[in-house]
């Protein structure tokens, strides 16, 4: 599965510079508002050291690691879910993506502008937050309007579905996102059917300087801190500009850099292990002589839905999964000794793959 990140905040949060750096992407970094019109997007390979073990165990013809899209959409501004600053069209490209990534400024600069005249985390959250939640509530109050007429003609699924429409509207009302809300699993399928802007995960990035890098917490970082206690979650700390240096150097030289500042890794490889955690997602790998593949999904996924990543007819004509697990592969070194020292299982259709799982696919072709 192939996801796709949004990164959003308001102008001059350091959007573009953190997009420039983590997709190696070409977007224009300006000093001004709606520098960025059209979204720019730009891939990202996803660092894992097990692909690496598991390459010189095999020794292929091709690496393929997973990847990641970012987008790097516009900056919003109060008024956007109203048409202010091109947002219907910015708010349109967040519903497109899996996933949002929040960039937040927390660094003062008297020369990089601040659309309200001053630094404030809480503020430009909120900001951001409202926006999105007075779209949602924008397109559940269309939805109502035509569920509801369902509903009075006694069908039994539009008055269940008029009901959980309501409960969202009064949660977004007093503003609430809707991903907060508890719901049942059927609930759950139910409003991600509706495409609804706050129901998609967040990672808030704290956009912050070196000094604070090295020091891990500012005033500002410890205000966005307290704003994100209530929602059960804590930003990433990056610095953009170190990111986009560290972007054009070479691995050791990366290396002596992040320890200068006390970091064993960089913030994109941090963000992905976040990003990760977040929205509940593993890695299963291919091994043969043509290539070793890593390929992302969702935790809970059986195998035939993982096979499915590989080729769509793999579900349908799935008959069993043959699964090593990696320390197993380090230790015996091949899969025909893992084989013979009986590490290779023999999984059928209701198997949930396991992260770090090594699958050798039979398919009735």
């Amino acid at each position: 599965m192939e996801l796709q990140y949004g990164i959003v905040g308001l102008p001059n949060v350091g959007k573009s510079t953190l997009f420039n750096a983590l997709a190696n992407g070409k977007a224009v970094a300006s000093n001004f508002p709606f520098c960025t019109i059209e979204p720019n997007r730009g891939m990202v390979t996803v660092p894992d050291e097990r692909l690496d073990i598991l390459a010189e165990l095999v020794t292929p013809q091709k690496i393929v690691p997973a990847l990641l899209k970012f987008v790097d959409i516009a900056g919003l501004v109060k008024g956007a879910s109203e048409g202010e600053g091109l947002g219907n069209k910015f708010l349109g490209h967040i519903r497109e993506v899996d996933a949002i990534v929040h960039v937040i400024r927390c660094f003062a600069n008297e020369h990089i502008t601040h659309v309200a005249g001053q630094v404030d985390p809480v503020f430009d959250k909120e900001i951001i937050d409202h926006e999105l939640q007075s779209k949602d509530m924008e397109s559940v109050a269309k939805k109502m309007e035509k569920v509801g007429k369902l509903a009075k003609s006694g069908n039994k699924g539009g008055q269940e579905e008029l009901t959980l429409l309501s409960q969202v509207q009064a949660h977004l009302q007093k503003g609430g996102n809707v991903r907060d809300m508890t719901l049942s699993d059927t609930q759950k399928d139910e409003v991600k059917s509706w495409q609804l802007l706050t129901m998609k995960p967040v990672v808030y990035v704290a956009n912050v300087d070196e000094a604070t890098l090295k020091k891990q917490t500012n005033e500002y970082v410890e205000r966005l801190k307290q704003a994100l206690a209530a929602e059960h979650t804590s930003p990433l700390l990056i610095c953009a500009n170190l990111e986009a240096e560290l972007a054009d150097l070479p691995r050791a030289e990366r290396s002596m850099l992040l320890e200068d500042y006390g970091l064993t890794s960089s913030g994109l490889e941090q963000f992905i292990q976040t990003s990760y955690q977040h929205l509940g997602l593993a890695t299963y790998f291919t091994a043969g002589v043509k290539e070793v593949r890593a390929w992302t999904i969702q935790q809970g996924m059986r195998a035939p839905q993982a096979a499915s990543l590989i080729h769509s007819d793999f579900e349908k004509g799935f008959i069993k999964a043959e699964v090593i697990k990696l320390q197993d592969y380090q230790q015996f070194k091949t899969e025909a000794a893992c084989r013979d020292a009986g590490k290779v299982r023999i999984e059928g259709k209701e198997y949930i793959v396991q992260d770090g799982d090594v699958i050798h696919f039979k398919i009735n072709k």
